[in-house]
């Protein structure tokens, strides 16, 4: 008996350390691809604040690689390079013109480039309503200080959870604000600013980053160059005030065939339609001329799109379209 017992302590600490999901491939792993069809839209603009390229030796200077620009838009699963570096401790606070929601599951992704599934530079994410008051997320991690971790050193994704960084190139951490629900002047159904600070790896308590629980952070140290510290490629939402647009159904009318292509169609008692982007642009504008109505939207990229529709009675209806090519 006692030797049995002796066996589960043994295995204990392994398995509360290794508790979260994994490696990109491995069974039950969270991480969101950038093409993944949920994402609909991505940061409007970025303003960094670098950090040093050494906390520890501030005469080293600070990072240089890259530019505000690169943390806007579309993220590529192959480019390594159209990043901006963030250095030690350093922030980059993202805007979204339409806000993000708390919808079912992830309602945004972060995304870096790290070059394999071990190589990992890490971030915590803080989000806000206004720019001033901010919620992070609890992050966690397990990963053993009894020996920093090197400049390219390896990090087991097992040990760590809501923190950016945690996946290779490509893929994006998830994160759900149903997690900070509840925190103080913080909306999570009106999210405009997400913030991206650089986790400072180093284990001396004198410059070391901290989890959720008061545990300090080990990741790569010291990355003293130009690109050192989390590099960040991007932010994708997936749940915003268009998502979460509830369908009327007061009004008799279709939209057909949705998903779509080159061409819609309209069919009720609708006199007049408008259609607009996920940033809440007006992008088209037509009266309803015959029935059903069609609409060309050959000259629109494929993505996420909401048809408003009105009545003659002045009756408002919209409807979330997904124009596939």
């Amino acid at each position: 008996m006692k030797k049995i017992l002796l066996f589960y302590l043994f295995l204990l600490p392994f398995v509360s350390f290794s508790q979260f999901d994994g490696i990109v491939g491995s069974e039950g792993c969270k991480a969101i691809h950038c093409n993944d069809k949920r994402i609909i839209s991505w940061a409007d603009s970025c303003e960094i604040f670098r950090g040093y390229q050494d906390t520890n030796k501030p005469q080293n200077g600070r990072v240089s690689y890259g530019d505000e620009s690169n943390a806007v838009g579309v993220v590529s699963d192959s480019n390594t390079v159209d990043v901006v570096s963030l250095g030690d401790g350093g922030v980059a606070i993202l805007k979204f013109t339409t806000p993000i929601v708390n919808g079912e599951g992830a309602d945004f992704v972060v995304f870096e480039n790290a070059i394999n599934d071990v190589f990992l530079e890490l971030a915590f994410v803080e989000v806000s309503s206004d720019g001033i008051h901010y919620a992070r997320f609890p992050a966690t991690s397990y990963t053993p200080t009894d020996k920093q971790i090197g400049s390219f050193g390896s990090i087991d994704a097992t040990h760590i959870n809501n923190l950016a960084g945690k996946y290779r190139v490509g893929w994006g951490t998830p994160f759900d604000l149903s997690e900070i629900e509840g925190a103080e002047n913080v909306d999570v159904n009106n999210i405009t600013y997400v913030k991206i600070i650089d986790v400072i790896g180093c284990i001396d308590s004198a410059y070391a980053s901290y989890d959720a629980e008061g545990r300090i952070i080990n990741d790569p140290y010291p990355t003293d160059f130009a690109s050192g510290g989390f590099d960040l490629a991007g932010v994708g939402v997936i749940h915003n005030t268009f998502t979460n647009i509830k369908e009327s159904e007061n009004i008799l009318c279709s939209v057909f065939p949705n998903p779509c292509s080159d061409y819609m169609y309209v069919s009720g008692e609708i006199m007049d339609i408008c259609i607009y982007n996920t940033m809440g642009s007006k992008i088209l504008h037509e009266n309803k001329l015959d029935e059903p109505h069609q609409i060309n939207l050959s000259h629109l990229p494929k993505g996420l799109y909401i048809v408003g529709l009105r009545t003659m009675k002045g009756d408002k209806k919209f409807v979330k379209i997904i124009k596939s090519f």
